[in-house]
């Protein structure tokens, strides 16, 4: 009985280590049956025009895929500005018994805003009560913030206008991020960042400013297909830092787009089997423990001097 049950808690392990290494590229896929096929493509589209004046406030952000957009204003006086705003998240993955297997997520966020402003200093009356009769006083200089972060490239861009007593804008930015994985296995994409400015600023401060990682071409091809952001903060291969104060006129057209593309080998979930423990990829070796190499290469095996078990005739 004793060894019936050892057997079976033997074939239990090996079930479970077996299932371990054939699911375990799912840690970067969708949490999904193994025969699923999965596919969604989440589309949002924002339009408006606005002209009035009074005190404003504006916020608008959004987080598709690998790509973060912000955009935040306010002030006192007059405005007269359109703006649209539009965003895709597209995710599908095949895992099909038979097909060949593939993870391809696409984001991209466009905005795109025309927007004159004039500080003033107003007195607002609100409701039917005290403040009817005692009208509000907003006395806020023009700010506006935009920035965009595409993860997949290691890139920000960011452009902020404050204490502004007039502004006259045309603002245009694009993110795009394309990530394709197939288990063969090919890592595949590219991320693509966009920034345009034409802007008149009377008495105000403005500033530029770009920051893009030197190793996103190395991390980008990590198979869970996303940057370490952070470090573009510490070396950075691209960094612009500007900031104007007064009356200017500025125009700006930023554009940087990273491509990428690694192909590996793939291993059998079992590559020792093959060439032994000396062939197998050290990270094979790590994951199967120190413990288990004298089982691949047969060193903890030896000869009995006498049978244990004698023939019988």
């Amino acid at each position: 009985m004793k060894k019936v049950m050892l057997a079976v808690l033997v074939l239990v392990a090996i079930i479970g280590i077996s299932a371990g290494a054939l699911y375990e590229p799912y840690k970067y896929a969708y949490p999904t049956r193994a025969t699923d096929n999965l596919e969604f493509n989440t589309t949002f589209n924002f339009e408006q025009s606005v002209q009035g004046n009074g005190y404003f406030m504006t916020y608008k952000y959004a987080n598709v895929g690998a790509l973060e957009f912000k955009d935040y204003a306010h002030g006192s006086g007059s405005i007269d500005g359109s703006s649209t705003l539009f965003t895709q998240d597209l995710q599908r993955n095949t895992h099909a018994v038979g097909a060949d297997w593939n993870d391809f997520n696409q984001s991209c966020i466009r905005y795109e805003e025309d927007n004159a402003m004039v500080y003033a200093p107003m007195r607002i009356a609100v409701g039917t009560g005290y403040y009817a009769v005692n009208p509000l006083a907003y006395d806020s200089l023009l700010k506006e913030k935009t920035w965009i972060k595409n993860k997949r490239a290691a890139t920000s861009m960011h452009h902020e206008v404050e204490y502004a007593h007039a502004l006259d804008k045309q603002l245009s930015v694009i993110g795009k991020e394309k990530f394709s994985y197939t288990y063969d296995p090919v890592w595949e994409g590219v991320g693509a960042t966009q920034m345009r400015i034409t802007e008149d600023m009377t008495d105000g401060k403005a500033h530029i400013g770009v920051l893009q990682g030197n190793n996103a071409p190395v991390t980008m091809m990590d198979p869970s297909g996303y940057t370490q952001f952070s470090t573009a903060w510490k070396k950075p291969s691209i960094e612009i830092d500007e900031d104007y104060f007064g009356t200017y006129h500025i125009e700006k057209n930023m554009t940087l787009e990273v491509p990428y593309k690694r192909t590996a080998s793939s291993e059998d979930w079992l590559p020792c089997c093959t060439g032994g423990w000396a062939t197998m990829d050290i990270h094979d070796q790590r994951g199967h423990g120190a413990s288990a190499k004298g089982i691949f290469d047969c060193s903890c095996y030896t000869v009995p001097r006498t049978a244990e078990f004698q023939r019988v005739y």
